[in-house]
């Protein structure tokens, strides 16, 4: 994700089932970030995200690939999930939403995780972890 690398960087925990969700994900925070958001990218690799803030709704218009899409509110709490959802795709808004988080295909299922759980997120001194 080269061109995300003015972005700040956070890993993601799942608190309730203990497992790391990322190490690498990028912040969009301002409006051409979450705008842009994937758009352009080639894929995520294990790892990887992107946490867009505010958010209660996305689309895949212009991706490349699919993704595991996490709706949290503003407790951490998972609200809503979309697995491997395709490009060209807009997701319906999710009102409790106050961020998302967008994984690489897999991510959801392979983490055990769901609807209900707590995460947290740790910013990176610096830009890389």
């Amino acid at each position: 994700m080269a061109f995300f690398s003015t972005y700040p960087v956070v890993s993601i925990r799942n608190e309730t089932t203990d497992t790391v969700l990322a190490t690498r994900a990028r912040l969009a925070q301002d409006f051409w970030s979450r705008l842009k958001g994937l758009i352009g990218a080639k894929d995520l690799a294990d790892g990887e995200g992107l946490v867009i803030m505010p958010c209660h709704s996305i689309h895949t218009m212009f991706m490349a690939f699919p993704i595991d899409v996490l709706y949290v509110d503003a407790e951490h709490r998972v609200v809503d999930i979309d697995i491997g959802l395709q490009p060209w795709k807009l997701s319906l808004p999710r009102r409790r939403s106050r961020y998302v988080i967008e994984l690489p295909a897999g991510t959801v299922v392979n983490t055990g995780t769901a609807v209900g759980d707590r995460l947290s997120l740790e910013q990176h001194n610096g830009l890389e972890p």
